[in-house]
């Protein structure tokens, strides 16, 4: 009895943790070292990433936590710069981040979204 009550808080914690998954891509642009990127999501504070620049494509993936499925917001500040973006969940549940430099000098954030998760090579 013990066992099965233990599996049914197991699969009830597994089954309501709503979360999507983030992949931040290290740059390769020096410029861009030690960037720091402060995550939000529904205007919380979940994570910040410190971009290392690496000659070698390499992903850092962060697990967001939600509330509940449907529109959340996400927020990525840099700097003095915050990019904002509407994450549908769980349509949207794996997400792609890309820090570059822009012909100007400013820094942009690019956003891949997808229902399936990506897969690195």
């Amino acid at each position: 009895m013990k066992k099965l009550l233990l599996l049914c808080v197991i699969l009830l914690n597994i089954s309501c943790s709503k979360e999507f998954v983030a992949s931040f891509e290290q740059p390769n642009n020096p410029k861009l070292n030690n960037l720091k990127l402060e995550v939000f999501v529904d205007n919380e504070k979940l994570k910040e990433i410190n971009l290392k620049t690496s000659s070698v494509i390499s992903y850092e993936t962060a697990a967001l936590k939600v509330s509940d499925e449907g529109v959340h917001h996400l927020k990525i500040k840099v700097k003095d710069t915050t990019f904002k973006y509407e994450i549908n969940y769980p349509k949207e549940k794996y997400i792609l981040l890309s820090a570059y430099l822009k012909k100007n000098g400013k820094i942009h954030i690019g956003v891949l979204k997808q229902e399936r998760e990506f897969i690195f090579h």
